[in-house]
């Protein structure tokens, strides 16, 4: 179940990555308009979809190193809400000083590390138990 809603987000972000883009900034920035999303943004958003769909595909050692990785990222995001905010500021726009966030989206960056977390804990427990 979760690798098939994994595989369908990645396939989601591969067809659409502006549209993924706009509700990232919609959701996240108090003034989408003010910032400029670096042009390679949304090559490397449709080529990361294609990567997340294809491995969830496999449901092999590519798929649980993916989930591992999910974890890990998911831990960071929840516990260093403020860090992630200030990369991905710096990381996505081209005047990072400009881009002003929604202080209500902290809490949302939390919710999305948490549930990364749950899904790859969920997904390493049915692994193992199927050993």
């Amino acid at each position: 179940m979760i690798r098939t809603l994994v595989g369908v987000l990645g396939a989601l972000s591969a067809l659409f990555p502006d549209k993924i883009v706009k509700l990232f900034e919609k959701l996240a920035i108090a003034n989408p308009s003010e910032g400029t999303v670096r042009g390679w943004v949304g090559p490397a958003i449709r080529s990361e979809g294609v990567l997340i769909a294809a491995i969830s595909l496999l449901n092999g050692r590519a798929y649980a190193w993916l989930m591992n990785l999910t974890g890990v990222f998911g831990a960071i995001v929840f516990l260093f809400p403020d860090l992630y905010r200030r990369f991905a500021t710096a990381f996505l726009y081209e005047r990072p000083e400009s881009i002003e966030w929604n202080e209500r989206f902290r809490s949302g960056i939390r919710a999305i590390g948490a549930l990364y977390v749950f899904l790859a804990a969920k997904t390493y427990l049915e692994r193992h138990n199927d050993t």
